[in-house]
């Protein structure tokens, strides 16, 4: 099938939505289709696909299409008219006025949602989405998401037509990883048991009681990997007296699942408000952060906070959950896992023979079966 894709993304950027965006198109190249991906023009593109694959940790090439246009706005119109002249089967989107564009165009549109629709814009712009008629359907990240926009929006699109489909990892990536101390050894990190979390350090992510439990724990290492550079270099200042934490920074896509191997618990210390790349907003309630499929797939124990909607993808037998910002709450639940190392393996292999089920292939078949029909 001939799929053109847009998205608002910056190609390359270390943004969430930027590198979902892009492990969601890679799927469907793997599957076999004919892909093209229309994103802005980029202040410094990627020159070729080595790039591309190198920045983002992709193995199968589809093309990557950069256009240029004199604002945001316009890209949105520009990127659609674009893929009209391509013929494409189907429109893969995730910007909403795009979906909207491509239905008036007379494009089969499907939309990827990862969050409501905000500011004065959003909602009118997926009331027209609602309403106009032609071809569409919603790959929405969550449960807690489709039934709110059904609150608020009605039940516009037949069951099959909304499809629920959380982010994924690539499977494959986290074949025959070491055991956690080979993979310490690999990154020159030191030999002790090890805390892990990955991503951004934006509002609401748990980086300041990721700082207390390292004080609080000294006998372990606290490593976060990711952040943006400034982000990095302000958090180092203010922990420069914490011996046992360390901040690494930027970590290559491709290099991360080496980094999650290394730690014998991985921390997802959320927050009851969870900022969005935009450093605005709150996804708390309809959050599907790639790093949780990531964790599970790397086979290692998850600590991470209780909220709902972690509950549709974690459980009991393959995660143990604390109450958001709970200090305390996290450093017993730590301690307990870190002198148990067989509920730790219990944890992980769990987690691991879960993870099957959210490859990122396996999403891109179920968002696409029997669509355009």
């Amino acid at each position: 099938m001939k799929i053109v894709a847009i998205s608002g993304s910056q190609i390359p950027s270390s943004a969430a939505n930027s590198l979902q965006a892009m492990k969601a198109i890679h799927a469907l190249a793997q599957l076999g289709h004919d892909v093209t991906l229309i994103v802005p023009v980029s202040e410094d593109p990627l020159a070729n696909w080595e790039d591309v694959a190198r920045h983002y940790g992709l193995q199968d090439e589809f093309a990557v299409r950069y256009l240029p246009s004199a604002s945001r706005r316009l890209f949105f119109l520009s990127a659609v008219r674009f893929a009209k002249k391509l013929k494409p089967d189907l429109l893969y989107v995730w910007p909403l006025q795009s979906a909207v564009l491509g239905l008036i165009n007379g494009l089969t549109v499907l939309m990827e949602v990862h969050d409501l629709p905000s500011g004065r814009a959003g909602p009118l712009w997926f009331r027209y989405f609602r309403d106009f008629k032609g071809g569409k359907r919603m790959a929405v990240i969550t449960k807690a998401l489709r039934e709110t926009l059904t609150e608020r929006y009605g039940e516009f699109l037949s069951q099959s037509d909304v499809v629920i489909a959380p982010n994924g990892a690539e499977l494959e990536r986290f074949d025959n990883m070491p055991n956690p101390e080979e993979a310490r050894r690999s990154l020159g990190l030191p030999e002790a048991l090890t805390a892990v979390c990955t991503g951004h350090l934006y509002a609401g992510r748990g980086v300041e009681l990721f700082i207390e439990l390292a004080k609080r724990k000294p006998e372990i290492c606290f490593l976060w990997a990711g952040g943006k550079p400034e982000d990095v270099e302000a958090w180092r200042a203010k922990t420069k007296d914490i011996p046992n934490l360390t901040f690494t920074g930027f970590v290559p896509n491709a290099q991360l699942p080496m980094y999650q191997a290394a730690g014998d618990v991985l921390l997802m210390p959320y927050g009851k408000q969870i900022a969005i790349s935009s450093g605005m907003g709150n996804s708390a309630h309809v959050s599907s952060p790639m790093k949780m499929f990531e964790y599970m797939a790397s086979g290692r124990a998850i600590l991470a906070s209780d909220l709902p909607v972690f509950h549709e993808v974690l459980n009991e037998n393959n995660a143990v959950f604390c109450p958001p910002e709970k200090l305390a709450a996290w450093e017993d639940a730590l301690q307990a896992l870190a002198v148990d190392p067989a509920r730790r393996g219990r944890l992980a292999s769990q987690a691991r023979s879960d993870a099957q089920r959210y490859s990122w292939t396996e999403r891109a078949k179920r968002i696409l079966d029997g669509f355009p029909r």
